[in-house]
């Protein structure tokens, strides 16, 4: 995990993708906010486009570390070896998490510095504890898509497929009950909705603790069984890409 972090935080590519985008979203959220004569949410816009700045981290730099990997050669190596594959990607999907702080870090900084956005957090105890179990929560929903991402050739596809819906189904930007009614099912089976929501009641709106400690509980919850489905997930993945031979790209 500390080697990929390392060879991540060094990548432009993945720097850009997890401070420059999240900026523009909040830059974006800043100004609708504004507009919307609601300067008192500038705070829950700037959480929101550093979650998203998170996921869009996990789940690019999932699917470029199996792409990359398969060119060099070496994915065939980490899956022939004795070692679980899960052992194998989990490290990797955190650690593009934990890169993923970045954009928490940068937009709330952006918001200080250029629309003098007050860190006036309801609970800040809380968001600090929340902050980290989303980013473990999060590593986790990418653990499961890249069982995915082994077997496909060009994992960027799926990638920029997921990543505004997903943003969107959790919350993360827009409330969810603003969505359709029939999207609430699947919001609820996401690990992102939960994590998403311990963080803004932490930012502004928790009247009790329980109303952020639930949220945090239940996306970790939720996010443990999603690794209980990557372990099973990878295990058909191996055998599945090892009887079709679709590892290498020649």
């Amino acid at each position: 995990m500390r080697t990929h972090v390392m060879y991540m935080s060094r990548s432009p590519i993945e720097i850009m993708l997890a401070v420059a985008s999240p900026l523009i979203y909040a830059t974006l959220a800043f100004y609708l906010f504004r507009a919307a004569d609601r300067p008192d949410q500038l705070l829950q816009a700037s959480v929101g486009a550093g979650l998203m700045g998170v996921w869009s981290s996990v789940l690019f730099g999932s699917g470029g570390a199996v792409q990359n990997q398969r060119a060099l050669g070496t994915l065939e190596t980490l899956i022939s070896a004795p070692v679980p594959l899960v052992l194998v990607l989990l490290p990797i999907t955190l650690s593009t998490a934990i890169v993923g702080t970045y954009a928490m870090a940068a937009t709330l900084l952006w918001g200080v510095i250029l629309f003098d956005v007050p860190l006036s957090f309801a609970h800040p105890g809380l968001f600090v504890l929340s902050l980290p179990l989303c980013v473990l929560s999060i590593g986790m929903m990418g653990l499961l898509l890249t069982s995915t991402f082994v077997l496909m050739r060009n994992a960027n596809a799926v990638a920029n497929f997921l990543d505004y819906p997903i943003w969107l189904l959790s919350g993360m930007l827009v409330p969810i009950s603003v969505l359709p009614s029939w999207t609430t099912p699947w919001s609820a089976v996401l690990p992102t909705t939960w994590s998403a929501r311990s963080l803004h009641l932490a930012t502004d709106g928790a009247r009790e603790l329980s109303d952020v400690l639930v949220p945090m509980g239940l996306g970790i919850l939720v996010g443990g069984c999603y690794l209980v489905l990557s372990v099973f997930a990878l295990a058909w993945v191996e055998r599945r890409a090892r009887a079709a031979a679709t590892l290498s790209l020649v």
